[in-house]
């Protein structure tokens, strides 16, 4: 049965300065940022012990969603979501990345290896949509023909491995699924939206020679990476979208399904709605990447994002303007 208490939550976000981040949440995405200061990663929705998302809205306004979700359990993340409860995990983050500069070539865990190398951390399978990208922009996406665990390994001694880096041009609108285990790179001038499972782990492989606010290089993590690293994903292309249906005021297509979440893009047109129900298999989360829209009684305008509890029961998206959402959900069928 549909829990009383439970509504559409939009939250604060956590904000990290890494290195390669810059001011282009608030020059680009009108985000009010820090007075000063570089922002890589704005952590939208977020329970995780390296930051947790602050609800303002409704009942809960003030919790971190740690404890909500301590709170309230499945009747949060719901039944599709058993395993990561059993291990004390809400399942999913949402961030925000202004790629200022280049990322790390970096790799990220599987859930077997991380639970075996990092505690009780999950693995990382994540996707990207890019929301902004300057005329040239581009990622490193898998490896070359060829590549091997040793070619690979000089490649890095030697500071010579470009080679072994597949480069894919992306644009504003793109999307690219990225499984656990593939080797990768968000180049400068991108910002992303990303969804991921609800870890923090990276290994790092590749840091374009630069060094910390420390003055020393950043740790490199050769041989966990080498562990990790799927040398058989050999120049992935971009994943295309799926359409799922399509009216003359609504568009839904399918970006990217998995064992760990599905993430879909839906289009509206002004004053056109999409209802739905949180029956209780599982949490919804919506971003607004264009426009504004009503969830319910929550106004939404871009970039934001708002999670819908899996016993929440009905709800309904209304577009106040033509919109572009992003609506995130875990099936295990």
């Amino acid at each position: 049965m549909p829990h009383p208490s439970l509504y559409p939550m939009t939250f604060t976000p956590v904000l990290k300065d890494y290195l390669w981040g810059g001011r282009n949440l608030e020059s680009k995405l009108g985000r009010t940022l820090p007075a000063e200061g570089v922002i890589a990663e704005s952590w939208e929705i977020a329970a995780h012990g390296d930051g947790a998302s602050v609800v303002e809205n409704g009942p809960y306004a003030g919790w971190p969603l740690t404890q909500v979700h301590a709170a309230l359990g499945l009747d949060l993340i719901g039944l599709n979501n058993t395993w990561a409860q059993e291990r004390g995990k809400f399942p999913l983050l949402i961030k925000l990345l202004d790629a200022n500069t280049p990322l790390s070539v970096q790799v990220h865990p599987d859930d077997a290896y991380a639970l075996a190398h990092e505690g009780n951390e999950l693995g990382k399978t994540e996707m990207w949509v890019v929301l902004y990208a300057e005329p040239d922009a581009e990622l490193i996406l898998g490896v070359t023909p060829g590549t091997t665990p040793e070619a690979f390994r000089h490649g890095i001694e030697h500071n010579s491995l470009e080679p072994y880096l597949h480069r894919v041009p992306i644009q504003a609108g793109d999307h690219v699924c990225v499984p656990a285990g593939t080797l990768h790179a968000i180049m400068g001038g991108l910002i992303i939206a990303e969804i991921q499972q609800n870890s923090n782990t990276t290994y790092r492989v590749y840091d374009w020679g630069r060094v910390g606010a420390d003055g020393k290089p950043r740790p490199l993590h050769v041989d966990k990476a080498l562990d990790v690293i799927d040398f058989g994903r050999v120049e992935p292309e971009l994943n295309s979208p799926v359409v799922i249906a399509e009216e003359p005021a609504f568009r839904r297509e399918l970006l990217c399904r998995n064992r760990y979440f599905v993430t879909e893009r839906i289009e509206l047109a002004a004053g056109a709605e999409f209802g739905g129900v949180c029956a209780g298999d599982s949490l919804e989360i919506w971003g607004v990447i264009q426009g504004e829209v009503a969830i319910d009684d929550v106004a939404l305008r871009a970039v934001r994002f708002c999670l819908l509890p899996a016993a929440m029961g009905e709800y309904a998206v209304t577009a106040t303007t033509a919109a572009t959402l992003l609506r995130i959900y875990v099936d295990v069928a």
